[in-house]
């Protein structure tokens, strides 16, 4: 059972390397940064969905810098 569970997530990281390398980096990043606590907590699990929302980018092959362009200048086009 464990064996099956270790596999599937072996096989998760393989098919998407850009998604669990942002999000184990985003997760490290703010572990190192600050001491455990509520809102210390919530930028951690933003550090992580940040690292994996760029991770999600760089396995879509998508230029990072159009789709920062695409939600900086949103409100522009109102």
């Amino acid at each position: 059972m464990i064996r099956d569970i270790f596999q599937g997530l072996v096989e998760y990281i393989k098919k998407n390397k850009g998604k669990a390398l942002g999000g184990f980096v985003g997760f490290l990043i703010g572990i190192l940064i600050l001491i455990i606590g509520f809102f210390k907590a919530m930028f951690i699990i933003l550090c992580t969905w940040l690292g994996y929302f760029i991770g999600s980018k760089m396995d879509n092959k998508e230029d990072f810098r159009e789709v920062l362009d695409k939600i900086l200048s949103s409100g522009k086009n109102l």
